[in-house]
């Protein structure tokens, strides 16, 4: 009985381990999609940035 228990005990922490390595696997992923997020914000900030200059100078110039 004593054996039995310490298997169902080892079951237990080898399906929570499997459970907590499966919820940080889905938090890398999602920290890596939001990891793209920045380089194409700044791309299209500075095409608004640029966009936004080259309107002005049309404006103020001749």
């Amino acid at each position: 009985m004593n054996l039995q228990e310490r298997i169902a005990r080892l079951d237990r922490a080898q399906e929570e381990t499997r459970k907590f390595a499966a919820e940080q696997d889905a938090l890398i992923a999602k920290d890596t999609r939001m990891l793209w997020l920045f380089p194409i914000g700044g791309m299209v900030a500075g095409a608004a940035l640029f966009g936004a200059g080259m309107a002005f100078s049309k404006l103020i110039g001749p």
